[in-house]
Formats: structure tokens, sequence, C-alpha cells
């Protein structure tokens, strides 16, 4: 394609091999202002229907999305270089989102509220049209963090998906049609954040924005969008540590470490990419962790027993490599040479705490280790950071696990394990890493309006 048709188009590329996968149509403003007078009148009748053929409805979805787990796990393999392990998993976590969304559809319910000469009753209303900017590191489940409960709280959706990942934005969409989802109540439109994005964000018809990307950009929906008072939920960046205390068990800390931050090749904001050592398990911890990151398999994403694929892009990749100057000191595995935007494993050694790889979001598979001396320089150096949405920490201590949990400031902790996510509870970050909470049983009233209506009982 030539270099004229790029504004007008989205080349998806496969990040293991840079092979074309296809020639995406970009969505222009005009395209977003038909698709916002498309989705409010199909939300008009949606949120008009019966709570129990909204769920229904959105069940079937589910079960469609089911039987094209292979099918989505694939696309998601060439055109966001996922290992097949992981994709499956995501296409998987699409079907769960979409059912444990219906399941809450019968239950948003309003208050009665007690209150003198007469009663007092709240509804929760769909706000209207959704604007959902999904990234392009987990392209399925994160876009199915918005859709799936503003869906069930009754709203539409319009999906943009990030410019080199919309193929299984694009096939959710039509096997959300083929589940008998209302025509235009779940549009997808592919195309460039600084068009079809921001007609989104500023159009008067979305009632509200639901981003995950760079803080950077995050900023930039939060202003526009103060414009016109819209509401929002941002999931940004992080640098989320993984603190190890002398106490722990050191071989299972290390060798849980390794994939901490690099599953997804470390394209995670909850990447746990500052691991915090005690200084008198540091020099063992080294030990045991080195070698199992040395051992992570890295290469053909197709094949079952790799566990870490490619980068998204030339761009992401050279973006990793300037990080790691030849002044520090650090551990790398392997990986393919040749065709890919292939980066190994690396956890450094040498960083100070202030080096830009210490402080800043790296988005790829760096770590660094760093030692610490007690409970209080172990939260101190935690908390040295503007974001704050995940972390673990590892410690046989019940007392230190619950101390600390409450002292670092991160939104999603874990202790003795690195798990973040799961659908049935709340997620989000402090600071600079996002505004208000997705997932979790609260996660369709973030989609709606709360409405108070006082009766009178007076003659």
């Amino acid at each position: 394609m030539s270099d004229a048709l790029a504004p007008s188009h989205l080349r998806v590329l496969n990040p293991a091999t840079e092979e074309l996968v296809a020639v995406v149509p970009a969505a222009t403003r005009d395209d977003v202002d038909a698709a916002v007078a498309r989705a409010a009148a199909a939300q008009r009748a949606w949120a008009a229907a019966a709570p129990a053929d909204r769920a229904r409805l959105l069940r079937r979805f589910a079960a469609v999305v089911d039987a094209h787990v292979e099918e989505l796990a694939l696309l998601e393999v060439s055109e966001a270089g996922h290992t097949i392990g992981n994709a499956r998993w995501e296409a998987g976590n699409v079907r769960d989102l979409l059912e444990f969304a219906a399941g809450g559809v019968e239950r948003l319910s309003g208050r009665q509220i007690p209150v003198a000469g007469g009663i007092d009753v709240t509804f929760l209303e769909p706000l209207g049209v959704i604007g959902v900017i999904a990234p392009w590191n987990f392209p399925m489940p994160i876009a199915a963090w918005g859709l799936a409960p503003a869906l069930a709280a009754g709203n539409a959706v319009i999906l943009k998906p990030a410019e080199t990942t919309p193929l299984t934005a694009l096939r959710l969409a039509e096997l959300a049609l083929e589940a008998g989802i209302p025509e235009h109540l779940f549009q997808v439109l592919p195309g460039h954040g600084d068009t079809a994005g921001d007609a989104l964000v500023e159009h008067p018809g979305v009632a509200k924005i639901v981003f995950t990307g760079s803080t950077r950009v995050g900023k930039q929906i939060m202003a526009k969008c103060a414009d016109r008072v819209k509401r929002v939920t941002l999931e940004l960046g992080g640098k989320s540590p993984n603190i190890v205390f002398a106490d722990a068990d050191l071989e299972a800390a290390a060798a849980a470490a390794p994939m901490s931050f690099l599953d997804n090749s470390g394209q995670d904001c909850c990447a746990r990419t500052r691991i915090l050592v005690q200084r008198s398990a540091y020099d063992r911890f080294l030990e045991l962790v080195a070698p199992a990151v040395q051992a992570v398999a890295v290469g053909d994403p197709l094949d079952d027993k790799t566990q870490m694929g490619p980068l998204i892009s030339r761009v992401q990749l050279d973006r990793v490599r300037s990080f790691v100057t030849d002044d520090l000191t650090a551990v790398r595995g392997s990986a393919p040479e040749g065709p890919g935007f292939w980066y190994p494993p690396t956890l450094v050694t040498g960083a100070a705490p202030t080096d830009p790889v210490a402080r800043e979001e790296v988005f790829g598979p760096v770590a660094v280790v760093l030692p610490f001396e007690d409970e209080e320089d172990a939260v101190r150096l935690a908390n040295a950071t503007e974001y704050g949405l995940s972390g673990s920490l590892w410690t046989r201590d019940i007392g230190r696990a619950l101390r600390v949990s409450r002292a670092v400031a991160a939104g999603n902790l874990s202790v003795n394990s690195h798990s973040s996510v799961r659908y049935w509870t709340p997620f989000g970050g402090y600071k600079q890493s996002g505004l208000g909470r997705e997932l979790g049983p609260d996660a369709l009233t973030a989609f709606t309006e709360t409405k108070n209506v006082f009766i009178s009982t007076e003659a």
C-alpha cells in the first residue's frame, strides 16, 4: 500500500514475522457521527427491553464467542504476537466477562431510602452511548471490560480498537450480530487516535469514555472530556513493585518472578518490573532468579511451549532498547534473530533507583532488581513512583503482609502471588495509574446514572 493511502487505512502486521496480515479502512469523523446516531437509536430500544431479555442475549453472545475461541485466538496471535496459550485465555475471558455481566442485569437494582412524609427510591439508569478506546496489548479482554458491563447496564457501545490490533474487535462485532445482539448496539470503528479517537471523545452524543493506554494520552482524553463534564474511566500506566522479604520462600518468589514481568512480552501495565529484595536475601535471590529468566522460552507464538513472543511493533522495540543502556549490568535470555520485533528477557541488576529503567514504564520484557533494608525502606521504594496500579509482596509473616499491603499506594496487590486481574473483583489504579474502577461486582453501576424519586404519601 502506498504512503498516500496510509491516512485512510490501517496496516496490520504480524509482530513475529513483519508480514502484512490485513489492510483495514480507517474511520473518519463523519463515520463517528453516523455511528453515534445509529447507536443512540439502538440504545433506546435496548434500555426498554426486559432485563431478562438483555441477559439472555448477552449469554447467547458469550456462547457464540465460546464456539469461536480458537478462531479469535489465532487472530490475536497474528495481529498482536501473543502466545497461543495466552490468546486462547484472552478469548475465553471475553466469554467469561459476558457471562458475568449477564448475571448482573437482573440485579442492577436501586434502593428504598427511609424518609419522612413518603417513600424515596433510586433507579440506576443507563448513560446512553459509551465510547470504549481499547489498547493493543490486550485487545480482546480489555475491550470486553468496557463493552460487557456497558451493554448489560442498558447502554450502546462504540469500540475503537488500537490501530495495530483491529481484527479481533471487528470479528467480535460480527459474532455479536450472529448471537442476536441488536444491530448498531455494538459497533467497532477502527481508526487513528487523532481522528476517530478524538471524534469519539469530543462527540456530544457520547456519554462516557472508557480508555486504557498511556498516562500521557489519558491526560489528554480527560482534559477533552472535562469540557463537556463527560464521564471517564482511565486505566493507565504502571511501574509495579515485586517486594521480596528475607523471610519469604525465596525459591517460590524467584520461580514466579520472570513471568510477572515477561508475560505478554512485558507489555502489561501490571508487570512487576521493579523487583525489590531485602538486602540480606539479595544475593541468594539473584542466584535463583537469573537462570529462571534465562530459561524462559521465547519464539514462535503458535508453539504451545513458547512462553514469550515478540513486541508489538518496531517503534516499541526501539523504545525498549533505549532503556537498557551499555552502562547497566543485565542478565539476558535469548530471542530469535531475523524478522520480527524480538527482544530478549532482561533483568537489570546494576541500576540506581533514579535511572529511567527503574522509574519509567518500559512496556517490554525488562525488570530491575533493587535492594532494600527493612519494611519502611521497602514501602518507601515501592511508593517512589508516579504510578500506583499493582504490585506483589512475598513474606511468611501475615502481619507484615497486611501492614505493607495497606502502606503501598496501589489499587491491586497480591501476597505470595502475582495475580492482578479477576473479572469478579475490582481493578484500577492510584495516582497517575488511572481513574475509576473496572470489573468486579460494581462494574455495571459504573455505566449508570442514579436517579432519586420521592413520592409523597401525605394527604
